[in-house]
């Protein structure tokens, strides 16, 4: 397989993987086209790369800035904006866990934290309710905890030995 077409599958496969960690197929190819790219790059570099319109670029780049994945930087004698993301995979990992944690899983925390918290009238379908949605509640809760401190670390043994033990 050759460059051109590694970086073609390369970007498509991370594009259809996008949905996975939550954000669209078009946010997911320009990452993966910052990603590997050894400098950073104008919209207009991304527009012509992945065959996408301006505004499909320029929305997808905003999004993936307010995530904190791509971040604009100044190309001395250029007045063009360009933009790089990430290269550490961990520390990609740990910025899409933190979003996903913020925009996804606190929310669902929080409904579960209301709906069991409801007002007990002594009836077995409300008593049922409370118990079933504290304990999802309290196992969200952990969980979240967990894959937090899992992607804080910075490659100690503990990370390593799940890691191991997940392969």
């Amino acid at each position: 397989m050759e460059y051109i077409e590694a970086k073609e599958k390369f970007i498509s496969t991370w594009g259809s993987l996008g949905s996975l960690w939550g954000i669209n197929k078009a946010m997911a190819q320009i990452q993966a086209l910052l990603f590997i790219s050894t400098k950073p790059l104008s919209m207009e570099d991304i527009m012509h790369d992945l065959k996408i319109s301006r505004g499909n670029t320029s929305m997808n780049l905003r999004q993936l800035m307010d995530w904190g994945i791509v971040t604009k930087v100044l190309v001395s004698g250029e007045r063009k904006e360009f933009f790089t993301t990430e290269k550490d995979v961990q520390e990609l990992a740990r910025i899409v866990a933190k979003e996903r944690s913020r925009r996804e899983i606190k929310p669902v925390i929080k409904v579960l934290e209301e709906v069991s918290s409801i007002k007990d009238d002594g009836t077995e379908k409300t008593k049922e309710l409370i118990i079933q949605t504290k304990a999802l509640k309290d196992l969200t809760d952990d969980l979240d905890t967990l894959m937090n401190k899992l992607v804080n670390q910075k490659q100690n043994w503990l990370t390593k030995s799940v890691l191991k033990l997940m392969k």
